[in-house]
């Protein structure tokens, strides 16, 4: 019996039956994400998409490699062990999913849902501690193409006891292959045990025309660190949903996101945070720039469990529009089941600080002059929150990465000016 193509099979009966995304949904209300038929790959699903290949080393559309640079030693990748599997196969298929939770029946399921139904491919990084190098920081980089016009990526990712990773991913289109638009529905599961720590920096730049859903799952044991960084463009249809569940004691985790939109763009960020078990903290940030009539949302949700006595978190939630009038919806939510814990939210949009372009001009400098380094230092400040003191985060910001993402959103207002 061909277990893989039955599991595909039942996942689009589940769909069937259960139907899509819900008008009413919570989540969803502000940007209802396009139709089911749309991340099933239907009908162009078998279509391989010739101009839109993952590069040889990389059968999932995941290119692996150590991290070089500055302030990250000799980039060792010691203790990974990368497998990338065929989810078409059987046994590659339950090797993929192996341990991994079943979609579910939550608001985001039919999503959970559709990548079973659609996922051919997938990546297991397992990073194990090596006798006699515990002090090893495991430096990586991890890149992913497009595969073809409409796609399911899977990444397991899971860090042994005491493990300390960076780790770079990017998803960016080449404008040498898959010049198309494509949907996307991937799915990463980030495990860490006791007293890992990951440092998760995620730049994500799809095309004007793509449609995107990224799912981060990550939960964390006792004493376990995760902080990430979100760089994030918005396109036709961009979602960034991550579900963090600090299931450990003195867990700690951090999410700062940099969220930006030219006109007519979309993106969806969503945050639910679970807090299990006491003396665990966690901060969620949000910066959003936008121009024209992009629409964007920012949505974070953190639940206290009753158990986590002495839990700290704060969520802080902002917007800037850069010109036009783009719709930004800011949604801070707590859920507090315990009375003895330290809490605060907050959202704030508005304009660029006017005290501030104004002694900017004193100095000599052009109001596009002044713009460009008060957004700048914003989205800095935001970056470096979410990963402090991090090597990686200063070598990506030294590359000029941050000024050109940043330039794509301003290109309008500049020329204006």
């Amino acid at each position: 019996m061909d277990t893989a193509q039955a599991d595909r099979l039942a996942a689009r009966e589940h769909l069937r039956q259960h139907g899509w995304i819900a008008r009413r949904s919570e989540a969803f209300h502000h940007l209802p994400p396009p139709a089911l038929t749309h991340w099933l790959g239907e009908p162009a699903e078998e279509q391989a998409g010739a101009d839109c290949a993952a590069p040889p080393l990389a059968g999932a559309g995941w290119t692996l490699l150590p991290l070089q640079g500055q302030g990250l030693g000799a980039g060792t990748a010691g203790g990974v062990d990368a497998r990338w599997l065929d989810a078409a196969d059987p046994a590659q298929r339950a090797q993929l999913f192996a341990g991994l939770p079943g979609p579910g029946e939550g608001e985001a399921a039919p999503f959970a849902w559709a990548h079973r139904a659609l996922c051919r491919r997938g990546l297991r990084v397992h990073v194990a501690a090596r006798p006699g190098h515990e002090d090893e920081l495991v430096c990586l980089a991890l890149r992913h193409q497009p595969h073809g016009p409409v796609e399911a990526p899977l990444l397991v990712l899971q860090l042994d006891p005491g493990v300390r990773v960076l780790l770079l991913e990017t998803h960016e289109r080449s404008s040498a292959g898959c010049r198309h638009a494509i949907t996307q529905n991937l799915h990463a599961h980030i495990e860490l045990a006791p007293g890992a720590r990951l440092e998760h920096l995620r730049v994500i730049q799809p095309g004007a025309e793509d449609q995107l859903a990224h799912h981060i799952h990550a939960r964390l044991a006792s004493g376990a660190h995760y902080a990430q960084a979100l760089v994030g463009q918005a396109s036709a249809y961009h979602l960034q949903r991550n579900s963090i569940e600090q299931a450990g004691a003195d867990s700690q985790a951090r999410h700062a996101a940099l969220l930006l939109a030219a006109d007519g763009a979309q993106l969806d960020h969503q945050v639910y945070s679970r807090m299990e078990q006491g003396h665990t903290r966690s901060d969620v940030e949000s910066l959003v720039l936008a121009r024209g009539r992009a629409r964007v949302v920012s949505n974070a949700h953190t639940r206290i469990a009753p158990g986590a006595g002495e839990a700290s978190l704060r969520q802080r939630l902002s917007g800037v529009p850069l010109a036009g009038q783009p719709r930004l919806i800011l949604r801070p939510h707590l859920e507090i089941l315990h009375d003895n814990v330290q809490a605060a939210h907050g959202a704030t949009w508005g304009a660029l600080p006017e005290d501030a372009l104004f002694y900017a001009s004193q100095r000599g400098l052009s109001e596009a002059h002044a713009r460009t380094l008060i957004i700048d230092g914003m989205a800095r400040a935001l970056l470096e929150r979410g990963l402090p003191d991090s090597p990686l985060l200063a070598q990506w910001l030294d590359s000029g990465a941050l000024a050109k993402a940043i330039g794509q959103v301003q290109q309008v207002d500049e020329g204006a000016a």
